[in-house]
């Protein structure tokens, strides 16, 4: 027998939009279900660890683009949110400017409720540090960068925390989920949702598979926030075929060079400082990958780039995040494409010689700097709005709505958290109203 649960709203998807959404309304008094297809790993004794990253990344982090990049996709409760660098970065203008999006009061309200600031000078790293002194030197003003991290006691926070936070300084979005069901919002891990059921012109729940059985779940209002690759494989099956065509993946590629002699960027926080360049649409920052991880990214460049390994403690990084065009998409049977745009390969050079002279500067050696394989941070802009939404974040299903990355109208380019909590909270408001719901 298929269960049947009677809900007033069903979120899939417990990232930052999801889990924002799922807190507001239950705290309005709704009745909330909450669907994440993965599992809440905080307490797991693997969390923040090589062997758990590698369980709860999608394909075990070996997820590529047709055409070789490489995904890293956090299928877990929290999302992204679990695996990412703790930065925050306010929404760009022109949301405001050229789609009358206006989400900078949603954002500074969750910038101010979570405690949002760069982290002290004493915790931001020496090496990282020097990296963005060697940068000024050259003329680049580097800030130090906005983080969802307390640094109060048991701070202890390196490069490994990409992995996963152990020491609880970062924050998550699992920690919204604990909220909304201390509110009444009830959690079902391990639920994978499959298509949005319909009748007519209009959404009234899911269907998918939960501890081996096959769930439906009806609901008055549906909220797809499943991130940039998931919700456009569930919105395809249940007949949105513009869905996932085209993707913006904030591609990114770190420089490195060895500073013989002294302390590499290995313990310092991840990108502790960043300098924006909207003229070439790239941001620059303080990061190197993880130890472990090190020498597996760069044997994808070739075989002689892992030998570099041995070096890693005295090595420091400059990481590149380009505002990629809107290219390549998600096929029917679930496969991503996308590479670098002719304009896209020509500004990424750029960047890339910026990152080599400040590395020079910084005290690396010429013939140790080298640039890894692209890789895919932000997978979004797949359900643009604009295109399948409109600006109230509606699909053309009465009661269906996305709230995650993949509604980005274009690559950001940025940190991506702040921007999403925003667009949920603005959402929950008009979902909280008299006239929410299935308007």
């Amino acid at each position: 027998m298929v269960p049947v649960v009677r809900t007033d709203v069903c979120v899939v998807g417990s990232g930052p939009g999801g889990a924002a959404v799922a807190r507001a309304l239950a705290r309005a008094g709704r009745r909330v279900l909450l669907l994440e297809r993965g599992r809440d790993w905080r307490a797991n004794r693997l969390y923040g660890t090589y062997p758990g990253a590698l369980r709860y990344a999608d394909r075990h982090a070996l997820l590529f683009t047709r055409e070789g990049l490489n995904i890293v996709r956090p299928l877990m409760l929290g999302g992204a949110t679990s695996m990412f660098a703790g930065c925050a970065a306010p929404p760009l203008p022109w949301w405001r400017e050229r789609y009358g999006i206006d989400i900078d009061a949603d954002a500074a309200a969750f910038a101010a409720e979570l405690g949002v600031a760069p982290l002290p000078p004493e915790l931001r790293g020496e090496a990282s540090t020097r990296v963005a002194a060697a940068a000024g030197e050259l003329g680049m003003e580097w800030v130090p960068q906005d983080k969802f991290i307390r640094f109060g006691g048991g701070f202890r926070c390196g490069a490994h925390c990409l992995l996963g936070c152990r020491c609880g300084a970062k924050w998550n979005a699992a920690e919204l989920v604990d909220q909304a069901r201390a509110a009444g919002a009830e959690l079902w891990t391990r639920a994978r949702v499959a298509q949005v059921l319909r009748e007519g012109d209009v959404a009234i729940g899911v269907t998918g598979r939960h501890a081996g059985c096959t769930f439906t779940v009806h609901a008055d209002t549906t909220i797809l926030a499943a991130g940039g690759l998931g919700t456009p494989e569930i919105l395809r099956a249940s007949g949105f075929a513009g869905a996932g065509r085209g993707l913006a993946l904030d591609t990114t590629v770190m420089v490195y060079g060895h500073a013989p002699g002294r302390p590499g960027q290995g313990g310092d926080p991840p990108m502790t400082w960043s300098h924006p360049d909207p003229a070439l649409g790239v941001l620059y920052a303080t990061l190197i990958d993880p130890w472990l991880l090190y020498p597996i990214i760069t044997a994808l460049k070739g075989p002689a780039y892992p030998l570099t390994w041995r070096r890693w403690g005295s090595t420091l990084g400059v990481m590149i995040k380009l505002t990629d065009e809107v290219s390549g998409g998600i096929d029917e049977r679930g496969r991503v494409s996308k590479g670098l745009t002719a304009r896209d390969r020509e500004r990424l050079g750029q960047a890339d010689a910026v990152a080599g002279r400040i590395l020079r500067r910084a005290g690396c050696r010429p013939d140790t700097i080298f640039t890894t394989p692209l890789r895919g941070t932000h997978p979004s802009a797949t359900v643009r709005i604009g295109d399948l939404l409109d600006t109230e974040l509606r699909t053309g299903l009465r009661g269906l709505y996305v709230c995650d990355a993949s509604v980005f109208p274009e690559a950001l380019g940025r940190p991506t958290v702040l921007t999403i909590l925003a667009l949920a909270r603005r959402l929950a408001r008009t979902l909280a109203a008299p006239a929410g719901g299935r308007a």
